[in-house]
């Protein structure tokens, strides 16, 4: 491991609002001690809580948390190299609003009790075509957003791929949640929106490409029993940068 990457690693464990916990530890019986308690014991207030899926970087962390002082920001990520970043900004920007959690999604429900988070961002997730239950808009993961989301919680989605974005708007269409906002070409449709302005890491590389953003807003009630859409969705046929075409790749 390198030596910029054990750096990260140190500063992480010295940052007040980053909080980092194994499987193991949260699975032993031990509740996390701020679940149920962020309001009253991390950020004094009764502000919403906005939660950043995979938040890489933590751009929009970040960012929403400059914009809405009226809000609390959570950005969680599994890599803490990259989770630095935003934890080292949000902490030169003096931001009390924000936090971050270094952990894997699946078990983001051991952090917070019910009703405790009022929207969630997914940010440019991989769009895991091979295996349904690893994204991040699937059934799997929205009954457990539902364990800790406000009834008719928010959930943006915002991505490159077509094939995440059509299998969503499939998904969401189907289990007939309500929807707010979808469009398959966000900077035509909403060029002046200052919150789907902000651009992470991974948009600009996608911009860059020539590739056009999609973004969906809808609401997840409590009492929607899910179902997976059965449809055929072609695959993208790119992946990040220094990869061959997916139609190429041996699966």
């Amino acid at each position: 491991m390198g030596k910029n990457k054990l750096k990260k690693f140190a500063d992480m464990e010295t940052f007040s609002h980053v909080f980092q916990c194994s499987y193991n530890e949260l699975t032993n019986g031990t509740s996390f001690p701020l679940k149920g308690k962020w309001h009253s014991e991390f950020f004094h207030n009764n502000n919403p809580i906005v939660l950043e899926l995979g938040c890489g970087k933590g751009e929009y962390t970040v960012e929403l948390a400059k914009q809405f002082p009226d809000k609390n920001f959570i950005g969680v990520d599994i890599k803490g190299a990259r989770m630095w970043t935003g934890a080292k900004l949000s902490q030169e920007f003096g931001l009390t609003n924000v936090a971050f959690i270094r952990t894997g999604i699946n078990v983001i429900h051991y952090f917070f009790e019910q009703n405790e988070v009022n929207e969630i961002w997914i940010t440019f997730p991989d769009p895991q075509m091979k295996k349904v239950n690893k994204r991040l808009t699937s059934t799997f993961f929205l009954n457990i957003y539902k364990q800790i989301l406000h009834e008719n919680g928010i959930i943006n989605l915002k991505t490159d791929s077509n094939f995440l974005f059509t299998y969503t708007c499939a998904l969401v269409e189907l289990n007939k949640l309500p929807i707010f906002v979808k469009t398959d070409n966000l900077y035509k449709t909403h060029p002046n929106d200052n919150i789907l302005a902000i651009k992470t890491y991974y948009e600009k590389q996608w911009l860059s490409r020539g590739l056009t953003i999609k973004y969906l807003q809808f609401s997840l009630p409590h009492t929607s029993s899910l179902q997976e859409p059965d449809i055929e969705i072609p695959l993208d046929e790119y992946r990040s940068f220094n990869r061959q075409k997916r139609t190429e790749l041996d699966f």
